[in-house]
């Protein structure tokens, strides 16, 4: 299943925070223009979807991711490889090299990743 872009911005929440409550989601999703119901309701179809589990034990129910990072992240890469560079991750990869945001010691590590993979 694959998470919309708002269901996205509230996992990233939970990933950080571990668990956290409706309203603690709500104050850092820090938008003036969708009201706290609006964050409550997608947080319930979130779980309906299994998404995120909920302990309902007390008053203020507690929210946690089921979903990986990991696994979110590779399933949007699949994604991407696919539809956007027609499978080819060589593409992927040297399109985001060329944007330049890669530090020296990020390309340092993307070279010795490389080199372990060529090794193995």
């Amino acid at each position: 299943m694959k998470p919309t872009d708002s269901e996205m911005e509230i996992l990233q929440i939970l990933w950080k925070e571990g668990e956290s409550s409706v309203r603690n989601v709500h104050e850092q999703l820090n938008k003036k223009d969708v009201g706290y119901t609006s964050t409550l309701k997608l947080m319930q179809i979130m779980f309906e979807k299994g998404m995120v589990s909920r302990d309902a034990t007390a008053k203020t129910h507690i929210y946690k991711a089921k979903l990986s990072k990991e696994q979110t992240q590779h399933q949007f890469l699949d994604k991407i490889i696919d539809t956007v560079y027609n499978g080819s991750t060589a593409r992927l990869v040297m399109q985001a090299l060329g944007n330049q945001r890669a530090s020296k010691d990020e390309i340092d590590l993307i070279k010795e990743y490389l080199n372990n993979l060529e090794n193995s």
